[in-house]
């Protein structure tokens, strides 16, 4: 597959943001795929490669379907401008770089579009696993687990994370990227994403967008809601969980 996408295959997609979200997540997914399956590059290169193969792809679809939209992606440099709008797409080409360059399945695509700072609209890609997550296709959430299970970093759990987790008695469930974390809830691997480690917008934005559709809670650490299109990205800690647990965990983080 080459790095354009036929035209009549985007304008389809294009009909409406989900379906837009959706299908580019789902194609940079594969573009990625094919990089890696390429063989010609080693790990930290094949990182740099998904990296810029994908966020190429990701920029020019959406100038091109979405002109008069805002644009924020990691591997882009922000000019500003996004800041002048009210709908703005955020994108992280690859989430997990590493687990990606390692040949793992937990990485991801995300493809989120922002409206007046809400992450309203997105798509988590899973390639690895051949899975597309999206806001406008929600599907009933698994029981949770017993005991119950929080996703944290595979190299760098969160204090807090760790903390919480004992006090509830959860189960560590090690993990590499944010989106895979947050979809973990969805597919009934995980209850509870508790992140407290720094984190950018374009980490978030798709995963929180998808989440909220499927009912759960999302917020910064503290309780307060995650905001987008912000100056400044860095968004540190963020919280996702079904509405009951995450009223838990809150409290436990107040008493910290």
């Amino acid at each position: 597959m080459n790095n354009a996408m036929s035209v009549a295959s985007l304008n389809d997609a294009a009909t409406n943001d989900s379906e837009l979200a959706a299908h580019l997540a789902e194609m940079a997914g594969k573009l990625l795929l094919q990089v890696r399956a390429s063989g010609m590059f080693a790990e930290k290169a094949l990182g740099n490669a998904g990296d810029a193969t994908a966020n190429q792809f990701l920029v020019h679809a959406i100038r091109s379907q979405r002109p008069n939209d805002g644009l924020l992606s990691e591997e882009m440099k922000d000019d500003g401008e996004r800041l002048k709008k009210g709908r703005v797409w955020i994108v992280d080409p690859v989430d997990g770089t590493r687990e990606y360059g390692e040949n793992r399945t937990d990485w991801a695509v995300h493809v989120a579009l922002a409206i007046d700072g809400v992450a309203t609209i997105g798509a988590v890609a899973l390639p690895g696993l051949g899975v597309v997550m999206r806001t406008d296709r929600p599907a009933s959430l698994p029981p949770p687990g017993k005991p119950l299970r929080m996703v944290v970093s595979r190299t760098r759990p969160a204090k807090e994370a760790v903390d919480i987790a004992q006090k509830l008695g959860a189960e560590l469930v090690p993990m590499g990227s944010s989106g895979a974390k947050a979809m973990a809830i969805l597919r009934g691997e995980a209850d509870i994403y508790l992140h407290s480690g720094g984190q950018y917008e374009w980490d978030s934005a798709a995963p929180v967008a998808v989440a909220l559709a499927h009912g759960l809670h999302c917020s910064r650490i503290d309780g307060s809601p995650l905001i987008y299109n912000n100056k400044d990205v860095y968004m540190p800690d963020l919280l996702i969980a079904r509405k009951e647990h995450a009223q838990i965990v809150l409290k436990l983080l107040q008493k910290e």
